[in-house]
This record gives C-alpha cells, sequence and structure tokens, in this order.
C-alpha cells in the first residue's frame, strides 16, 4: 500500500501516515487514532496531505512510532521538542501552542529537503523509532 493525501473512506480507498497508524493500532479505520497525541497526530496529517507522493512514502514507518504516543508524558516531550523547532524555524509568534503541530508542518514543508529532515528526525526522537532520521524509511515493496 502507498500512503496518499487526504481521508479515505476504507483502506481499499488508500491511506495517509494517520490512518496507517489507525490499522497498525487495531483501532476502526480513521486518520485520528485514539493512541496517537492529538498534536502529532495534526502535525502528521498536515504534512502528509503536503508533501508529493514521492517523498510522502518516507513517512511509512513513522505510522508504527506514532501508535502509544498519547499520554502526559510524551506531551511534555512532544511540548518542549516542537517549541525548539519552531524557534529554529522562526515562529515566534505569541501563543505558539495553538495547533503547535499544523503550524509546525506548514514550515517544514515551506523548508523543503531540510524541513523533511527535520519531520522525520522530530518523530524519531520524541517516539524513540530505530530508523535513522538521516535515511528516510521507504515502504516494502
Amino acid at each position: 500500500m502507498r500512503l496518499s493525501a487526504g481521508r479515505h473512506r476504507s483502506p481499499s480507498a488508500g491511506a495517509c501516515v494517520m490512518e496507517l497508524a489507525s490499522m497498525l493500532a487495531s483501532e476502526p479505520f480513521s486518520d485520528r487514532s485514539g493512541t496517537v497525541s492529538p498534536v502529532l497526530g495534526a502535525f502528521l496529517r498536515t504534512y502528509n496531505d503536503g508533501l508529493d507522493d514521492d517523498r510522502r512514502q518516507d513517512l511509512y514507518a513513522l505510522a508504527a512510532a506514532v501508535v502509544g504516543t498519547r499520554g502526559r508524558a510524551f506531551a511534555r516531550r512532544r511540548r518542549a521538542r516542537f517549541r525548539r523547532e519552531l524557534l529554529e524555524l522562526g515562529d515566534r509568534r505569541p501563543g505558539w501552542f495553538d495547533e503547535p503541530g499544523i503550524r509546525l508542518a506548514r514550515l517544514c514543508l515551506r523548508a523543503g529537503d531540510d524541513g523533511h529532515r527535520r519531520v522525520l528526525g522530530v518523530v524519531v526522537d520524541l517516539t524513540g523509532a530505530a530508523a535513522d532520521a538521516g535515511e528516510p524509511v521507504r515502504a516494502p515493496a
């Protein structure tokens, strides 16, 4: 299965990174998995939908990594990391907690290759995923 943009009615119609996460978590098919941090989910949904088809496949392995990230311990780490990333990308607006995942995803999309590496690195760092942030993980053939 190749990841695609947008929301889908069923896996046979396609899946975005977050819909794949819901399947991996054995939940009903949805782009809003109950086991994924809502802010991280918003971050990946926004980023997934803004990518070209080839680069979107780099998100494939991240679907499993984000399962189980909902909770207080993760929320503290996520807030600190997202704040650092937003500041590094020049977002100094007050009230950055308003949809930080969406704001960070949009900034990363504008940053091209550097932004793409940043997205992979953020998710790998926050989830402890084994993927190397410097080398995108592709979907199996």
